[in-house]
């Protein structure tokens, strides 16, 4: 079992106290403006999506965006969460066996989906997630609707686009041959401790190669631009695991939740299948 790492510091250790706080940020004035209801016979459209991995009090109502239309398009059999490895702990991607217990009981891990991803370049390394929050943080957002989750969360320490979409090839052709129905969920956030001016600037680059799911621009304009997005990997790797079309939901800084001088901002996208 995978403890919390981060519980108690980016978002609340109590159930009671998460309730609380996830009313807010679906109803924040930047949040999804409602606190939808989960819908089990959903059209189950959604295969992908991008989200930000900050404390709750920052990032979350960016984050609700997402949530909220996944729980009204229903859930699927298993999400696969990648995210940026900040601590440069164990193996470069990696996944893991353990499943993670959080506030609201225990996200188990789909050993099957899991044990098919891992080849090649991805490795079962423990050590890779235990500190890591990009991940973690996620799960409580999942939960809230539907305890009972199954996942595969994946690290991403090196970031390369050969790497990333390697991953992402990996990932699709291991759903393909499961026939289960899985969400690919890419956790980042974008510009970090730049104006707010700037990081609406640049942001905005890197937002229109996602949504043009145009990879190799997208690195070329964090590259040229100098953007500090600490997950494109994982992004990338979602992109390549999806085929469908790409829609973001909402943008906006740290410092539009409150002023401050320098903000991080954050992001939320959805990938719907192509009917």
């Amino acid at each position: 079992m995978r403890a919390p790492a981060v519980a108690g510091q980016f978002y609340p250790s109590s159930k009671d106290e998460l309730n609380s706080l996830f009313s807010d940020l679906f109803l924040h004035p930047l949040g999804a403006g409602r606190i939808p209801q989960y819908n089990p016979d959903g059209e189950r459209l959604i295969e992908g999506g991008i989200v930000p991995h900050a404390g709750y009090v920052y990032s979350g109502p960016i984050a609700s965006h997402f949530y909220s239309t996944l729980a009204e398009d229903g859930y699927p059999d298993t999400f696969v969460i990648i995210g940026p490895n900040h601590y440069a702990a164990g193996s470069e991607v990696a996944t893991t066996l353990e499943d993670f217990s959080t506030p609201y009981g225990v996200a188990r891990i789909d050993r099957e989906l899991a044990k098919s991803i891992t080849k090649e370049l991805v490795a079962v390394d423990e050590l890779a997630h235990k500190y890591e929050h990009s991940i973690e943080v996620q799960l409580p957002f999942l939960q809230f609707f539907k305890k009972d989750i199954k996942i595969v969360p994946i690290t991403m320490m090196v970031q390369e686009q050969v790497i990333a979409e390697g991953l992402g090839k990996i990932i699709r052709e291991s759903i393909s041959e499961s026939g289960k129905d899985v969400v690919v969920i890419a956790s980042t956030d974008f510009s970090h401790y730049v104006p707010k001016k700037k990081a609406y600037k640049n942001d905005a680059l890197a937002i229109e190669r996602i949504v043009n799911r145009d990879i190799s621009g997208l690195y070329k304009v964090i590259y040229r631009k100098n953007i500090t997005m600490c997950g494109y990997g994982p992004v990338t790797a979602m992109l390549t695991a999806t085929r469908g079309k790409v829609e973001l939901l909402k943008y906006a800084t740290s410092g539009d939740v409150q002023p401050m001088d320098e903000v991080v901002g954050y992001a939320s996208f959805k990938v719907n299948r192509i009917r």
